[in-house]
């Protein structure tokens, strides 16, 4: 190209634009949105020379707001398995786009030459913008104030209003990984201000449910390991008795109340894979702090039984004090296997003693413990799902992790943005209740062997591809949102346009809007790996959602 040229492309939320490739996905320039709805689009730009402090500027009208980031490129030394079903943009080592930054304060990006970049554009649709179509123009200029180039979208909002989201969702959330990272106290003001910020960030992108770390949760540890002790709940010992102190469990049930939670999930009362033993819990005895239960704790063995029966007692006049009854669920084990039932039924009738019919929720994918009875709402991995279909489980949830990379949705660098957004649809479809998944901000290598920068390793330490483990990075003063998290938001905003569509035309004719050019009906095995079919059919959708407006 000419070395003082300057090129831009439209592309819609669904490209990712790799340094070391053309650019080959079509241009977007329109689309459709409903008010209290957030689109985004991408401009791509490329210079033919190293330029810098390159100013970005996006307008938006009256009842639209527009934020631009400049899409980043993180390291990835594991993208994915060996084995992958081919259905990925690449599997290769290398830079991957992910992380949104904000602009500084003079909206400048760089641009090293002969490299695509791009910026992301985030649109909000507010219940005050006119229906019709709104223009939306992004112009990059010169460090000088030449102007270089730009790009024009165009957003069509129909006169209706999103509804509010109606599908749990929740994504772990890992204090340690925030007080270790910026190096605070564990819920000292610092620690307690930083998680603010980062639920807050979770709430606006449709996380409804907040992991709450009674004590600190038994997930993703060595066997024998640690990790930093995050425990809500104070324990004092004295002799055979117990004293328990819940006020930093109460100001954290507050917070979420006030930054847009609904419901809270315990931390999970056994270890992992098993449930064998107890999690670690820290108790103030004869002044000291100590480790009382953890690896090596039996977790069927009279103390902790005991120490359990006393504890939930009065987390259950807790709950009830607080008038959260119909907003918590229980963990007892993660994941367990078939060869762990019989533990899994010991320690889950310890639990059901104690907190009688609040509900119980766990990632398991084997039939068996709901079959028998142990786990009332059970959580089966997208890929595991079908025998709990054919049964007619109900409620039922789902969760995908590093497992689920062959044919099933997913979120990896690795995998194209429609794989990620697919997922609105197949919630829809399948009347799923809950999505879980285990990685909000998950900053450590696997089993927690060490913390780990997420700007610099993003697999864990190889341990899962980069994607995984989480969603934010750790800004400055708060988090940085990755593409992916914006993709899911999409994938909710589908679902929640498919809620409102049943509204006036019925589930079935839905279903057929969905269905009908596919060779198959859509399942989460079965979708078209098309990015352009997603997003025309949401435009479908919102053109329906008009024209049943009209007829009324």
């Amino acid at each position: 190209m000419n070395d003082s040229a300057f090129e831009t492309r439209a592309l819609s939320s669904l490209s990712k634009v790799f340094t070391d490739s053309e650019l080959n996905d079509p241009p977007c320039r329109r689309t459709s949105a409903l008010r209290r709805e957030i689109v985004s689009f991408q401009t791509a730009y490329r210079t033919g020379e190293r330029l810098r402090d390159v100013r970005v500027e996006a307008k938006a009208p009256e009842g639209l707001s527009v934020s631009v980031y400049a899409v980043g490129l993180v390291p990835s030394e594991f993208p994915i398995y060996p084995d992958h079903d081919g259905h990925i943009l690449r599997s290769t080592p290398g830079l991957y786009p992910d992380p949104l930054y904000p602009l500084d304060p003079e909206n400048r990006v760089h641009s090293p030459g002969n490299q695509w970049r791009s910026v992301w554009l985030e649109v909000q649709v507010t219940e005050r913008a006119e229906p019709g179509i709104h223009a939306i123009e992004v112009v990059f200029y010169s460090q000088h104030g030449e102007e270089l180039g730009g790009e024009r979208f165009e957003v069509d909002v129909i006169p209706a209003s999103l509804p509010k989201q109606r599908l749990i969702r929740t994504e772990w959330f890992h204090c340690d990984g925030l007080a270790q990272f910026y190096g605070v106290e564990v819920f000292s003001e610092e620690h307690w201000r930083l998680i603010e910020r980062y639920v807050e960030t979770a709430a606006e992108h449709g996380i409804n449910m907040l992991l709450t770390p009674l004590f600190t949760p038994p997930l993703d540890t060595a066997v024998g390991g640690e990790r930093l002790t995050v425990q809500l709940v104070d324990v004092e010992k004295s002799g055979d008795g117990y004293a328990f102190g819940f006020d930093k469990l109460e100001r954290w049930i507050k917070m979420g109340q006030r930054l847009g939670i609904e419901y809270f999930e315990f931390s999970h009362l056994f270890t992992q894979w098993g449930a064998a033993h107890a999690p670690k819990i820290m108790v103030r005895e004869d002044g000291e702090t100590r480790r009382l239960f953890g690896w090596d704790t039996d977790a069927l063995g009279a103390e902790y039984r005991e120490f359990l029966a006393r504890f939930l007692k009065e987390l259950v006049q807790l709950i009830r004090g607080l008038g959260i009854e119909d907003r918590i669920f229980f963990h007892v084990s993660d994941e367990p296997h078939l060869e762990h039932l019989k533990t899994y039924r010991k320690a889950a009738e310890i639990v059901d003693v104690a907190v009688g019919d609040y509900p119980r929720i766990d990632a398991l994918s084997d039939y068996a413990f709901y079959k028998e009875g142990l786990v009332p709402n059970p959580i089966p991995a997208t890929d595991k799902l079908q025998p709990f279909l054919e049964s007619g489980v109900a409620p039922l949830w789902t969760y995908y992790c590093c497992s689920q990379y062959k044919q099933v949705a997913n979120r990896f660098f690795s995998f194209p943005s429609e794989r990620n957004r697919i997922l609105g649809l197949q919630l829809y479809k399948y009347r799923i209740k809950g999505f879980l998944h285990w990685g909000f901000n998950f900053w450590n290598s696997q089993y927690s062997k060490r913390p780990v920068n997420p700007y610099l390793t993003t697999d864990a330490d190889i341990g899962y591809p980069s994607g995984d483990a989480f969603l934010v990075y750790p800004g400055e003063d708060g988090p940085v949102c990755s593409l992916r998290m914006k993709v899911f938001r999409e994938a909710l905003q589908d679902l929640r346009a498919l809620e409102l569509l049943e509204q006036t035309i019925g589930r079935d004719e839905v279903l057929n809007m969905i269905e009908v050019s596919l060779e198959a009906p859509l399942s989460f095995e079965r979708y078209p790996r098309d990015a352009g079919w997603l997003l025309d059919l949401r435009n479908a959708v919102n053109e329906q959602i008009r024209a049943s407006m009209m007829e009324r």
